[in-house]
């Protein structure tokens, strides 16, 4: 069963195959080996992982991935009750009851990318700085201040704003779908 209007079969085509390959691929690309490079002063394995896991709590891959899995979850159930259901893709836009429960799928995607856009800007935001300055004090050293360097991180800062950008496409396609849903029920568009 595929989307019932063409902007969430655009939606479907934009999520599954550019965004998983962007982030698959690129992803892995830019960080990858992000740990591996990170090093403070003094050079210390110890420090290094020490604030490696301070300058970052999770992942960026990690975090987007549990982000396109959590976003599919919605449009998932809603085929899973469609496919028990035998519902046809024409009835969709018909029957009151179906519409009403994919536009609320469709909302639940929104809403979900909408926090995960502010968890995004909360945990990695907008720019990632050359020089990273950790808090060691936990580590008992004699300073508590260090200074490390982020590898890489005028690529992270575009890869940043790309997967930024991707949630927001993400979101205008579905108040775009709602709204196509919306004309058609209402009968300005003509049902496919």
């Amino acid at each position: 069963l595929r989307p019932p209007t063409v902007i969430g079969q655009f939606h479907t085509l934009f999520f599954g195959s550019i965004r998983m390959f962007f982030l698959g691929v690129l992803g892995f690309a830019v960080y990858g080996n992000e740990a591996l490079h990170f090093s403070c002063d003094p050079d210390k394995r110890e420090v290094n992982l020490f604030c490696y896991n301070q300058f970052r709590p999770i992942t960026p891959q990690v975090f987007w991935a549990l982000q396109l899995v959590i976003v599919l979850v919605p449009g998932a159930f809603f085929h899973l009750y469609a496919a028990c259901k035998s519902i046809k893709q024409e009835d969709i836009l018909q029957k009151s009851s179906y519409t009403g429960f994919y536009i609320f799928s469709v909302f639940l995607r929104i809403v979900l990318e909408v926090v995960a856009f502010w968890l995004q800007i909360q945990l990695f935001g907008f720019k990632v700085n050359a020089i990273y300055m950790c808090d060691v004090g936990a580590l008992e050293k004699n300073f508590n201040i260090t200074r490390c360097m982020v590898p890489e991180h005028f690529e992270k800062t575009i890869f940043l704003i790309a997967m930024y950008t991707f949630t927001v496409i993400t979101v205008i396609l579905c108040v775009a779908e709602i709204f196509e849903i919306s004309c058609r029920r209402l009968g300005f568009l003509k049902t496919q």
